[in-house]
């Protein structure tokens, strides 16, 4: 019989409508010359499909660790950061301990919660989008959490949380969790807490900066940390394809990805400032490739009427404390300038 814990989840939600420029799933726009094209061939084709990956990723952790400044073993890796929030999630504390984090926030964390059973302890942020420190305190101590994730940035307001408040949060003795899967365009992180505490770990992924097709999630954490979180993953999780393409990308090709994020940063402080002329729209701080921003309209609206001219972004105004409010991806410059002028005729025709 399936339990009333399932019966009762909602399945994650993904934008899917088909548009000319899709500027709602946060991926990193980037284009791969015939020269990229061809390595990955290369190497693509020369797999043994009839066998097993290599189920450690051992060559695939060296050129990671080597990527982010740590020893491979300080590395698990996972199918997506999903994968790794899950294998927290069962991995930390009793399941008759709840998940604490704050809303709204990337929804996995109580997704995975729901799914074991846990209960989930949801702090509302404040008017600031930054954390409620005493309301987490406070939750804490009546609720007794075994595990605390903060996205940070956070997905889908974009700022990071206050580090003061986050360190402040963990002297409650909640293990804690920084989902730094926009580090790269923040370049805020808790990775040296990560390799020497053992109640911290750090998630990185690759899906942020253009491999998102790969699913590969990055938990780093001190070395017996991982070894005992690595116990519970699932065998073969990392497919021969998408380590053999991680591999060439990072190891051969990294000065492309680099380049990208550097055009993402530069196009956010770019769009956001045009975005901030428009009269009567909000635009909010981000330290991620994406940002919030409401306009005088209804947000389901505004986002329909994108639509028609071609422009997807993504509608959060359902989420608490987010309304009116919609969230558009960074992409290419001529990406964001259609962004731009669509809004423009948007606003027109409704007021």
């Amino acid at each position: 019989m399936i339990p009333k814990r399932i019966k009762d989840l909602s399945p994650y939600k993904t934008e899917t409508t088909s548009c000319k420029v899709r500027l709602s799933s946060n991926e990193l726009p980037i284009r791969f010359p015939e020269e990229v094209k061809k390595r990955i061939g290369e190497v693509v084709s020369s797999i043994p499909f009839n066998r097993y990956p290599d189920p450690y990723s051992a060559e695939l952790k060296e050129i990671i660790a080597l990527r982010f400044g740590v020893s491979p073993n300080n590395l698990i890796l996972g199918n997506g950061s999903d994968e790794l929030i899950q294998y927290l999630s069962i991995s930390i504390g009793e399941f008759d301990r709840g998940v604490i984090y704050p809303i709204p926030t990337f929804p996995m964390y109580g997704i995975c919660a729901s799914v074991l059973g846990r209960e989930k302890i949801e702090v509302p942020l404040q008017e600031d989008f930054d954390l409620n420190l005493d309301a987490f305190i406070n939750s804490i101590r009546e609720k007794n959490p075994a595990i605390a994730f903060f996205s940070y940035p956070n997905n889908p307001t974009g700022n990071c949380f206050s580090e003061e408040k986050i360190r402040r949060i963990r002297e409650e003795k909640v293990f804690t969790v920084l989902d730094e899967a926009y580090y790269h365009f923040s370049g805020k992180t808790f990775l040296k807490d990560a390799l020497s505490r053992e109640d911290t770990v750090v998630l990185r992924t690759l899906s942020k900066i253009g491999l998102a097709g790969l699913r590969i999630g990055v938990l780093i954490a001190k070395e017996d940390i991982a070894m005992e979180i690595n116990k519970v993953r699932l065998p073969f999780n990392i497919t021969y394809p998408s380590q053999a393409i991680a591999k060439v990308m990072l190891a051969e090709f990294y000065f492309l990805i680099e380049e990208h994020i550097r055009m993402v940063i530069r196009e956010r402080e770019r769009v956001m400032k045009e975005l901030s002329k428009l009269e009567g729209v909000k635009v909010y701080p981000s330290d991620a490739n994406f940002f919030l921003f409401s306009t005088p309209y209804p947000a389901d609206l505004v986002h329909k009427e994108l639509i028609k001219e071609g422009v997807l972004v993504r509608d959060v105004s359902y989420l608490p404390g987010l309304r009116g409010c919609l969230r558009v991806s960074l992409g290419f410059p001529e990406e964001n300038d259609a962004f731009l002028e669509a809004l423009i005729k948007v606003l027109k025709r409704l007021c």
